[in-house]
């Protein structure tokens, strides 16, 4: 069961519903969007039937959810959410573009990759500064470094920051650089770190575990919600199967099945999905089809040269194909892409 407040609801209208659903002897979390609240309730929903919730100051709505998905579930939200990442919209009516290094390397090459990713029409800038490998001798990225070479690539191009956090213990460090915290593929299923990005202030991207059903991923952005965070972007990144002709193979399926189940915007990988540079650019179009509310996208000054992922990253005239693809197939379906912000808009 959740309790969705009013807008105009105000601190004491939620912590009076919190004081009631404990004295109910229920538990109740409480997740704020940026239009709405909403109060999760955990415990007998019979007994919490019998507080004539509806009734109390600042609420809206009390809705009883089947799935175990209660906060992101469209059973409560009909509509679709739209996610700002420093003022930057995410969602329904918009493809908002992300990319940039894969890694972050040096400060030339995070820069130059940043200029190449506003070609392509990004508005948010990704680039990896911590990153988890499958091979502990790869290379891990540069930490802190990488963080502030992201931060003063930011102040230059005025791209908000998309970067990964990999466990508990860094979330204060990366918010204190990022707009946008990324949960990695490898890190989906890392509950306490889920726990931590979801008590963080700041919007999550939550990538698909390659071996992970829909309805695990969006439990998993259910942890995120549960601890107060409502601002949660999905990302398709590819799942494993049999085939071995691409590094993973694109479900691009889970794009309209997740937005039928989930309020929640869903975005999509291209690159890390096929793993080659020759793929990027057919499973965007693909993705921007199927109605994904962005694309994740790797762009690298010299892919051959890259410390990570290489053959996936986009350069040269790539970058112009895609920069084609991006501004006019969104059209036909009825959707713009969303222009970048100017370097004095981003706080």
């Amino acid at each position: 069961m959740v309790v969705v407040m009013a807008p105009e609801a105000d601190q004491a209208d939620i912590e009076a519903i919190v004081r009631l659903v404990h004295s109910a002897g229920g538990e109740a979390f409480v997740s704020r969007g940026v239009s709405r609240t909403i109060i999760g309730l955990v415990g007998d929903v019979d007994q919490f039937g019998a507080l004539n919730l509806r009734s109390y100051p600042g609420v809206s709505d009390v809705v009883r959810i089947s799935v175990p998905y209660k906060l992101v579930s469209r059973e409560h939200h009909a509509s679709r959410s739209v996610i700002r990442v420093a003022g930057v919209p995410i969602g329904p009516g918009t493809l908002t573009v992300i990319a940039g290094p894969c890694t972050v390397e040096t400060a030339e090459q995070t820069l130059t990759a940043a200029r190449m990713a506003q070609a392509a029409g990004a508005s948010l800038l990704r680039g990896g500064a911590f990153k988890p490998r499958t091979s502990p001798y790869a290379f891990q990225g540069l930490g802190e470094v990488g963080l502030r070479i992201l931060a003063d690539v930011r102040a230059e191009t005025g791209l908000p920051v998309v970067t990964e956090v990999i466990d508990p213990a860094s979330v204060d460090l990366v918010s204190s650089y990022a707009d946008m915290l990324q949960v990695g593929t490898r890190s989906m299923q890392n509950f306490a770190l889920l726990q931590a990005v979801g008590s963080a202030a700041k919007p999550v991207l939550l990538k698909r575990g390659m071996n992970a059903t829909v309805e695990e991923w969006l439990m998993a952005a259910e942890y995120i919600a549960q601890r107060g965070n409502l601002d949660i972007v999905l990302c398709e990144r590819g799942i494993r199967t049999f085939e071995t002709a691409t590094r993973n193979t694109l479900d691009i399926s889970a794009v309209p099945v997740a937005q039928r189940l989930s309020h929640l915007p869903v975005i999509v990988d291209p690159s890390h999905s096929g793993g080659r540079r020759d793929l990027v650019l057919p499973l965007s179009r693909a993705a921007i089809a199927a109605g994904a509310d962005g694309l994740i996208i790797d762009v690298h000054p010299h892919p051959a040269a890259a410390m990570c992922d290489g053959d996936q990253a986009l350069t040269g005239d790539d970058i112009s194909e895609l920069g084609e693809a991006v501004k006019t197939l969104p059209q036909l379906l009825g959707r713009q892409l969303t222009p970048p912000l100017e370097p004095a808009m981003i706080g």
